[in-house]
């Protein structure tokens, strides 16, 4: 029993529970692998679609940053999308005939054009006939040639002009008349004077060379008398319609000389306006005779036959320029004696008499009274005491800067950081002032506000229409290109590292100081309907012009600024210069870096956003954005907190900086036994003594100043004493002869740059700065403040020092100068220099 009682029950499975049991059991076999295979084909099919997503994403992706990159590449040369301020035929003869021809061309030493993008040129070269070897013949204004001095007595920017020119031993008087009349600007008269001016025995000889050429526009046509004597040219063209330009036999008192003058012409053609000077010199030969009345016969250089220098043909193919006609006519007499050269449109049909002889004295006396009788109202010097001499150099000042306003049409080289390669910009024009007729010939964006100071206190339509012209040149994002470098003629006078203009460069905005006096002459009673319009139309790109700067110069922290495109190649340079900033070299932070803030660039932008409430308010326009950016841009704690510093006791710019930095020579390893002459010659290069930190460029000077400058400082801030104190101080900023550019107590005054950079605004007095300065101490020399006397009284003694000697360097040297030395006074630099330093004459007429 026990043995049975221990044994387990046998339980019996039936077929259907057996079944049963298989069903709850995983698939096994042939139909547990086709799910895992169907499973793996809808990854697989997934994957591929997200692969193809992802693909398609890319390529559209792909395109679309090549869309936006070539967008953004294209945007650098697409121009500004509001209406153009001056329609396309404004400087027309039919719109503007009065202005239609004008000495235009400021870079040659007397000639004239007309105010269109291919305009028939006329101009004046000349020499001196000598036995010695060396030609020197003058077209294109030079500094090389050593004149004694040149420049406008008398120029009214409008219908006539008196130019002095002193070469080496006579004087020529180059004077020029325009009559209104007919449909192309009606005529105008030449006439130029020669007379001896050293007390040589023999008078010199000269020949002088009046040409008419075409710019691939036009034909000419040479007349040619007897003798070989070119009589006139006459022509057509598109502009002009016909025309005639006469050549006067020479006349003077003395009629013996006169007889026996020789005469020579060219008949040729030119592949460019810069190219002129090169044929003329290639033309001469020495094989004419001369017969002064004295009856002894001598050689003499004169034009012939054009024969161009030898060039390759692959040179050849490479200017593809049209070639267009240019007629010469060259005159060769003994002082002294007078030519006149007449040029007659073909519409003007109703002319009284010729615009010539006794008509034309008595019109150029007409013009020049007239002028004289303006500049005395507009400006009141007589009235101040100034002697006669101090007057005539006055009116000197004020004529070569409406004699230096030039008319020039081409296309800019611009590029971004979105181009490979430059890019031409689209072809424009522009009316613009000129810093120097022998230096610097064309359109620079800082000093044409500077200019348009002075031309605007004359002739605000001319001012109007060089503002329009500066501002249609401005691209989509607001950005004008700081140095304009329009057609051949300009561009063959600048270096080629400077002709490429980037996108990202700024200059200062001073065309807001021009607004700023067109606005104060509306507030004063002298309202206009063509002023309030000319606000009108350009409010559109001056709203443009603000937001690119607050959007591409803006600096690290709220409400500061600065400035791009300084030097990047730091081992070069004692200090990387700014350029963009027009102070050049000025010292800034010695080790550029995104952490700048430049106290002069707020200082503008507070003077821009101030102008952009006033224009607003003007139109009509909302205003509070512009109003809110004044008061911050104005407001003396914030400027303090981000630029002063209290270890100079003045505004600074704020960077990464060291004082400890010099130029030495680099060292150059030469092995044993090699020539010293295979290896490159050693350079000047910056050693850092100390490693930069984050600090205030403790750079008295100029940068200093600006809050005072452009009137931010409120007249009872302390920090106006510490200014007005640095400024009297001879040790610092205070010379007899204006405010130097850098303390002389600083490192870097008077320190060159490069080995072959020259001290430039680190030392030498700046007439422009100088002028903001004096302008500055009037506007604080009229407010209440502690402050106020002892600022009338500096104001007395800076202006009076400026004027003073300004004044005695032209009296010397026969130029107004691009800088003045602190230590001398004199005058150095590019010269004649009548852009800004011009602005000497409203500090004699006290006009800021």
């Amino acid at each position: 029993m026990g043995r049975m009682s221990r044994q387990r029950p046998v339980k019996r499975v039936s077929q259907n529970d057996a079944s049963t049991h298989r069903k709850d059991e995983k698939p096994s076999g042939p139909h547990r692998k086709d799910k895992e295979r169907k499973k793996k084909a809808d990854m697989g099919k997934l994957f591929i679609n997200i692969s193809i997503g992802l693909c398609i994403f890319s390529l559209v992706w792909f395109f679309y940053a090549l869309y936006m990159r070539s967008s953004l590449a294209r945007r650098v040369v697409t121009l500004h999308p509001s209406p153009q301020v001056l329609h396309d035929n404004s400087t027309s003869a039919t719109v503007s005939p009065q202005r239609f021809w004008g000495s235009y061309r400021p870079q040659v030493y007397f000639g004239m054009k007309t105010r269109s993008p291919r305009s028939m040129v006329t101009g004046l070269m000349w020499m001196r006939q000598s036995p010695e070897v060396e030609v020197s013949l003058r077209h294109t204004c030079e500094q090389g040639d050593r004149l004694h001095g040149y420049g406008w007595l008398a120029h009214d920017g409008l219908s006539f002009g008196v130019q002095e020119i002193r070469d080496t031993d006579f004087i020529l008087t180059t004077e020029f008349v325009k009559r209104p009349g007919g449909d192309h600007g009606g005529d105008w008269t030449w006439r130029v004077t020669a007379k001896q001016q050293s007390s040589a025995p023999q008078p010199p000889i000269i020949s002088l060379m009046f040409y008419v050429a075409a710019d691939t526009q036009g034909s000419l046509q040479a007349h040619v008398e007897e003798r070989g004597r070119l009589s006139s040219v006459t022509g057509s063209s598109e502009e002009l319609g016909s025309f005639k330009v006469t050549f006067g036999k020479p006349t003077a008192g003395e009629a013996a000389g006169t007889k026996y003058a020789s005469y020579n012409h060219l008949k040729t053609v030119s592949p460019g306006l810069e190219k002129l000077t090169d044929i003329v010199r290639n033309s001469l030969s020495r094989r004419f005779v001369f017969s002064p009345p004295s009856g002894e016969r001598r050689p003499y250089i004169g034009v012939d036959v054009h024969r161009p220098p030898p060039q390759p043909q692959q040179q050849k193919q490479m200017d593809p320029r049209k070639e267009s006609d240019f007629v010469l006519h060259q005159v060769t007499v003994q002082t002294p004696f007078q030519i006149e050269v007449l040029f007659e449109s073909g519409s003007f049909r109703e002319r009284p008499n010729q615009l010539a002889g006794r008509v034309m004295t008595e019109a150029l006396e007409e013009k020049v009274a007239a002028f004289n009788g303006k500049f005395e109202e507009t400006f009141g010097l007589q009235g101040k005491g100034f002697t006669p001499g101090q007057v005539k150099f006055a009116k000197a000042a004020l004529s070569n800067m409406l004699g230096g306003m030039g008319y020039f049409h081409g296309q800019s080289i611009v590029q971004s950081s979105y181009n490979e390669h430059p890019l031409l910009y689209p072809e424009g024009s522009l009316f613009t002032a000129v810093p120097s007729r022998s230096f610097f010939p064309r359109g620079f964006l800082w000093d044409e506000g500077f200019h348009q100071l002075l031309v605007g206190r004359w002739d605000p339509e001319a001012t109007r229409e060089a503002l329009a012209h500066w501002l249609d040149l401005m691209n989509a994002d607001g950005w004008i290109p700081r140095e304009q470098i329009l057609g051949d003629e300009a561009r063959s006078k600048v270096p080629a590292e400077f002709v490429v203009q980037w996108n990202e460069n700024a200059n200062p905005p001073t065309l807001f100081l021009t607004l700023q006096a067109l606005l104060d002459a509306e507030s004063s009673g002298r309202r206009s309907a063509a002023t309030e319009g000319f606000f009108r139309r350009i409010f559109p790109r001056l709203r443009t012009w603000f937001e690119w700067y607050n959007v591409t110069q803006s600096g690290p922290l709220p409400g500061s600024y600065r400035w791009r495109g300084r030097d990047k190649d730091v081992n070069l340079f004692l200090n990387p210069k700014t350029l963009t900033s027009g102070l050049d070299d000025f010292p800034r932070a010695s080790h550029p870096s995104a952490d700048e803030r430049h106290v002069d660039l707020r200082c503008w932008m507070a003077l821009a956003s101030s102008i952009m409430a006033r224009v607003a308010q003007l139109l009509g326009e909302p205003a509070s954005d512009y109003r809110r950016a004044e008061r911050e841009l104005s407001d003396n704690a914030r400027l303090a907190e981000l630029h002063w510093s209290e270890h100079l006791g003045a505004f600074a710019d704020y960077g990464n900086h060291t004082p400890a930095v010099s130029l030495v020579q680099e060292k150059v390893y030469i092995p044993p036994g090699q020539p010293r002459h295979q290896f490159p010659a050693a350079r000047l290069v910056r050693s850092v003594r100390r490693t930069p930190k984050l600090q205030y460029v403790n750079a008295l000077g100029y940068v200093s100043l600006f809050p005072f400058l452009l009137h931010l400082l409120t007249p009872d801030s302390p920090k106006l004493g510490h200014i007005l104190r640095d400024m009297r101080d001879p040790g610092k900023l205070w010379t007899p002869y204006g405010l130097r550019s850098l303390s002389k107590a600083d490192p870097m005054y008077m320190k060159r740059n490069t080995e072959h950079d020259a001290p430039y605004w680190r030392g030498p007095i700046w007439i422009n700065i100088n002028y903001l300065a004096v302008r500055a101490l009037y506007h604080y020399g009229n407010m209440d403040g502690p402050y106020r006397e002892s600022v009338a009284a500096l104001y007395q003694e800076l202006r009076t020092n400026i004027i003073n000697n300004v004044y005695k360097q032209y009296m010397e040297t026969g130029y107004i100068w691009e800088q003045y030395n602190d230590t001398t006074g004199w005058g150095q630099g590019s010269h004649p220099f009548t852009g800004w330093s011009a602005l000497v004459m409203l500090i004699m007429a006290e006009q800021y």
